[in-house]
C-alpha cells in the first residue's frame, strides 16, 4: 500500500491499534517495540488473520527505529500502564524518557510524519511529544477526547438502553480525573440527553465517566484499558488519512482558544489531511468554564516538573 503507519509500543495498545488499522485497510503498518521478538511475533499473527478478516496491507514488526522511515503516521502508545491506585501523573517521569527516545527517532527517521500520541499522562506527554521534535502543532496531537467522550456515550446509552451509536457527546480538557464531560453538548438521535436523563443520574454518568478509565484498572488489577483507546486512536488516523474533516475531541495545542495558551488539551478539533486543521470553539457556561480551566492549571503545573 501507499501509506505506511508504525506504531510504537508492541503491547495491548499498539497490537490492538495495528489490529483496527489493518481492518480498516488504512495502509502498510510497522509495529515498533524494545522487547526481542515481540513485535515481530504480533505482526505475523496478524498476518495469517488477514485472509480471514479481508485485510491485504503488509504488517511488519521490529526492534529498530530506523524502520518507522518514511511513515505517514506514527502512534504512540510506548509507556508503563498503570496499575491499581496509580494516577496517570505517577507515571510521569518513567514515560516522560521513553517518549524523549520515540521523539527523537521519529524526528530522525519520519519527518513528515503526523503523530498521536496515547502515552500517558496524555496531555503531558503530548506536549512533550511536540517539543522534541519541533513539528508544527498541526502533526502533533493526542487521543484523549475521543475516547472520554465515547466512554461517555457509551454509558448513557447503558443507562437509556439505546443504541451507542446514535449517542453523540463532548467532553473537555485533559486526559485525567478533570476532565469536563459536557452534556449540553450531548445528544441521542438529535435529542438533548438532559431531557432523557434526570439531573442526578447524568451528574453520576459525568461522574463515571471521569473515572472510566480507572474503572477498567481495578477490574483487570494488571493492566489498563486498550480496546477503546486503540479504537479512538484510529478513528483518529482514519480522518487525517483519509481527509475527513472530522469534528473529535483531541488533545489539541492551544494558543488563545478558550483563554489558553502554550497548552495541550482536550478540545472539539477538525481533523483531516492537515492534521488539525481547526479547534472549535463552544460556548461554555460559568461552571464549565471554570472547571476547564482548572484541568489546564493542574496540566500547566506538572509540565514544569518535565522542565518546560
Amino acid at each position: 500500500m501507499e501509506r505506511k503507519i508504525s506504531v510504537i509500543g508492541g503491547g495491548n495498545v499498539g497490537a490492538s491499534c495495528a489490529q483496527y488499522m489493518a481492518e480498516a485497510n488504512l495502509g502498510d503498518v510497522m509495529i515498533v517495540d524494545i522487547v526481542e521478538g515481540m513485535p515481530q511475533g504480533k505482526a505475523l499473527d496478524l498476518t495469517q488473520a488477514g485472509p480471514i478478516r479481508g485485510y491485504n496491507c503488509k504488517i511488519e514488526g521490529t526492534n529498530n527505529y530506523k524502520d518507522i522511515k518514511g511513515s505517514d503516521l506514527v502512534i504512540m502508545t510506548a509507556g508503563l500502564a498503570r496499575k491499581p491506585g496509580m494516577s496517570r501523573e505517577d507515571l510521569l517521569n518513567m514515560n516522560a524518557n521513553i517518549v524523549k527516545i520515540a521523539a527523537t527517532n521519529i524526528k530522525k527517521y519520519a519527518p513528515k510524519a503526523y503523530v498521536i500520541v496515547v502515552s500517558n499522562p496524555l496531555d503531558i506527554m503530548t506536549y512533550h511529544m511536540f517539543k522534541i521534535t519541533g513539528f508544527p502543532t498541526n502533526r502533533v496531537l493526542g487521543q484523549a477526547g475521543v475516547l472520554d467522550s465515547t466512554r461517555f456515550r457509551a454509558f448513557v446509552a447503558m443507562e437509556l438502553g439505546m443504541a451507542p451509536t446514535d449517542v453523540q457527546a463532548m467532553v473537555l480538557g485533559g486526559h485525567g480525573d478533570t476532565m469536563v464531560p459536557l452534556p449540553n453538548y450531548s445528544t441521542v438521535g438529535g435529542v438533548p440527553i438532559k431531557e432523557l436523563i434526570p439531573a442526578k443520574r447524568l451528574k453520576e454518568i459525568c461522574e463515571r465517566t471521569r473515572f472510566g478509565g480507572g474503572e477498567i484498572v481495578k477490574l483487570l488489577k494488571t493492566g489498563s484499558a486498550y480496546y477503546a483507546p486503540a479504537a479512538a486512536s484510529v478513528q483518529m488516523a482514519r480522518a487525517i488519512l483519509l481527509d475527513e474533516k472530522k469534528v473529535l475531541p483531541c488533545s489539541a495545542y492551544l494558543t488563545g482558544q478558550y483563554g489558553l495558551k502554550d497548552i495541550y488539551i482536550g478540545v472539539p478539533a477538525v481533523l483531516g489531511a492537515k492534521g488539525v486543521e481547526k479547534i472549535i470553539e463552544l460556548k461554555l457556561n460559568a461552571s464549565e468554564t471554570k472547571e476547564l480551566k482548572a484541568s489546564a492549571a493542574k496540566y500547566k503545573g506538572v509540565l514544569k516538573e518535565i522542565g518546560y
